[in-house]
């Protein structure tokens, strides 16, 4: 799944294309994404000028006058500027044309992705209204998650996962935060001190911005907006790595199961 650092790669990628841009069509090849596209969104976007391009968690929010585009990529989904003309996929299923005679498009083959619309507060739309903290914003830091932490029993991978605690902290990033920070996998949350989560949000802010600059995760078909996989895979240091030797102290990755996802680490290094 496209997490925080490729979302965020996508975002950059199309915005240059997008922003200031007149919509002057949408085409809706097939509309059963995760929740269907809205009727009415052919009438409502169309003639409308896209002014930026945020990022809110892992939604892509494309400001208009009228309203906002809310865009989530699912479990595979890509966005790519293309011209107009280009024949469209299998998976292709949703077109944003633009007057510049190029289109941006949705591509996703298990259609778990979304498109959006509302003319309110997008941070109020259900969907983004209870989010965490963006864990690359200055309001982050260890404090926070010290704070929501208080009481919590469940390992500290899941708190990290938990969007409500902070947003785009997958499990690849939570692996490779929670070993820079030096910090045990399945260690309760509640139970990890404020110096220590310091060191996490650190770690956390680190590794997203590592993964930002090498172009987010390769994950299966992940693409960039220009067609070109994140790179950030070949920088992990323990995701993916059983067996192989920890980077720091030169001892086997260990990797166990949480939450029915693969967690890797440390045994010497983590605590």
């Amino acid at each position: 799944m496209p997490e925080l650092p490729e979302v965020e790669t996508t975002r950059r990628g199309i915005e240059p294309h997008v922003a200031g841009q007149q919509v002057t069509g949408i085409v809706v090849r097939d509309g059963r994404m995760r929740w269907p596209v809205p009727p009415q969104l052919q009438r409502e976007l169309s003639g409308q000028t896209i002014h930026k391009v945020e990022r809110r968690a892992k939604y892509l929010l494309l400001r208009a006058d009228a309203g906002t585009l809310i865009l989530h990529l699912g479990m595979s989904g890509n966005l790519r500027i293309l011209p107009c003309d280009s024949p469209p996929g299998k998976h292709d299923h949703v077109d944003i044309v633009l007057g510049n005679g190029k289109c941006l498009r949705l591509h996703d083959p298990r259609r778990f992705g979304a498109v959006l619309w509302t003319r309110d507060d997008p941070l109020r739309h259900p969907l983004l209204a209870d989010l965490g903290p963006e864990p690359l914003e200055d309001g982050f830091d260890g404090a926070c998650l010290f704070e929501r932490s208080r009481g919590r029993t469940a390992p500290v991978k899941q708190f990290l996962m938990d969007n409500r605690v902070v947003v785009g902290v997958g499990n690849i990033y939570a692996n490779e935060a929670l070993f820079l920070a030096g910090i045990h996998p399945a260690r309760a949350a509640g139970r990890i001190g404020r110096e220590r989560y310091e060191r996490l949000a650190q770690a956390i802010k680190q590794v997203l911005q590592e993964a930002i600059a090498q172009g987010g995760t390769t994950l299966r078909d992940f693409l960039a907006s220009d067609g070109q996989p994140g790179y950030f895979s070949l920088y992990l240091r323990v995701y993916g790595r059983t067996g192989e030797p920890c980077p720091a102290c030169g001892r086997p990755i260990l990797q166990i199961q949480q939450g029915q996802r693969s967690t890797y680490y440390c045994g010497h290094c983590q605590r």
